[in-house]
């Protein structure tokens, strides 16, 4: 009966140890993407200056299927594109047959929010900000529940396509859409 009683411990406890082992730090990939020029996406808003057009400057925002709108040309695929790739579009679709050389400027006027959940005093959807780590953007939550892990934080961002959950510091940038998950501390 002892015996039975060891054995079953020694299985629970390998049973725990396996469960807290389910999230990996972040991958390189986290930390990488840091380095890369900002891409645009769904929810971002652009600030278009065509200099000497004050017709066609404006602030113009990316839609769900990646596009948005614009004078004279019409629609402009923006996903995934940077905004030095979307000026160079512009200026090159102005060339044909509106402007002889159109001098185009664009600028992020709004980040995609990043959304934070768990042990957080007011979960929910925040705006981005530049340089903003996971931090700061709890403390725009009402900061940690007196239940929070307050060591390390869950972050889910999108790679290259890919959906990717890793375990980061507290000091860690974030980037826009990124979501935060607080755990709940053990004791």
């Amino acid at each position: 009966m002892k015996r039975l009683s060891l054995i079953t411990n020694a299985l629970l406890a390998c049973l725990v140890i396996s469960g807290c082992s389910g999230y990996r730090p972040a991958p390189a990939a986290f930390h990488e993407m840091l380095d890369q020029p900002y891409r645009l996406g769904a929810g971002d808003r652009i600030r278009v200056t065509v200099f000497e057009q004050e017709g066609l400057t404006n602030t113009y925002s990316v839609d769900q299927s990646g596009y948005f709108a614009f004078p004279l040309v019409g629609v402009v695929p923006a996903r995934g594109h940077t905004v030095q790739q979307i000026e160079a579009t512009l200026a090159a679709k102005l060339r044909e047959g509106y402007l002889r050389d159109p001098d185009v400027s664009v600028e992020v006027d709004r980040y995609r929010p990043v959304f934070i959940m768990g042990e957080v005093g007011a979960p929910g959807q925040y705006s981005y900000v530049p340089g903003m780590t996971v931090q700061k953007a709890i403390a725009m939550a009402g900061g940690f529940s007196p239940r929070a892990n307050q060591g390390s934080v869950d972050i889910t961002r999108n790679i290259n396509g890919e959906v990717v959950t890793g375990r980061v510091r507290t000091t860690d940038p974030l980037l826009p859409s990124d979501t935060v998950y607080v755990r709940e501390r053990l004791f």
